[in-house]
């Protein structure tokens, strides 16, 4: 009950979304200073709660866009729509403006600054409005039983590698540097609006023919 090549599909629009090389400095930033066992709770709890919105949102909100009378071809250049502006954002850095922005205000907004789990990492910088879209699209692709498994395995996979980035997104950082983390922001803003864009063609097709 698995289908390989969707999987590697899945795994790809998921993983440019979620970014995990991208979320792993803000969460090195936010968490800095702190102690090592402080950073792995983090790490394990915005996944986590990241985590059950994805898996309970790929259940429920099919459903949801039925109850409210919106077709799957409407979603799907609606979603690749909001895709293509993420990956222009990704190619021209405003995306990781808009994130270090939010880590700001987070620390200075919320009560406990320090438990960073729900705001900024779990939502937004995880589960976004974006994984949530590419999640509705790609299910709404599966036919059958095991097309859905690879899908959330690719999810869970990518999850997986986000949780790994974050326990060593500390020495990452200092490893790789700031120029390494803005090329391939970039190139993954590329793919993504390639990707974007086939989801566009694709439900308009859908809607006319």
């Amino acid at each position: 009950m698995f289908e390989t090549e969707l999987f590697i599909s899945a795994f790809a629009i998921l993983f440019v979304i979620i970014d995990p090389p991208g979320c792993a400095p803000i969460f090195a930033t936010l968490t800095q200073g702190t102690s090592r066992k402080h950073q792995n709770t983090m790490a394990i709890k915005s996944v986590f709660i990241a985590a059950i919105i994805l898996f309970g949102f790929a259940y429920t909100g099919e459903f949801l866009f039925e109850k409210l009378g919106i077709s799957l071809d409407a979603l799907r250049i609606a979603g690749g729509i909001m895709l293509f502006i993420i990956g222009l954002n990704m190619v021209f850095e405003k995306r990781t403006e808009k994130r270090e922005t939010r880590a700001e205000e987070a620390l200075e907004d919320v009560e406990n600054p320090e438990d960073i789990s729900v705001f900024p990492m779990g939502i937004p910088m995880i589960a976004g409005p974006g994984t949530m879209a590419s999640l509705l699209l790609l299910k709404s692709k599966a036919e059958t039983m095991a097309q859905e498994v690879s899908i959330l395995l690719a999810l869970a996979a990518v999850l997986l590698v986000t949780l790994i980035s974050f326990f060593i997104a500390g020495p990452l950082l200092k490893l790789l540097g700031r120029s390494f983390t803005e090329v391939l922001t970039r190139v993954l803003g590329v793919l993504l609006a390639t990707l974007a864009a086939q989801f566009i063609i694709d439900g308009i097709q859908g809607a006319l023919f």
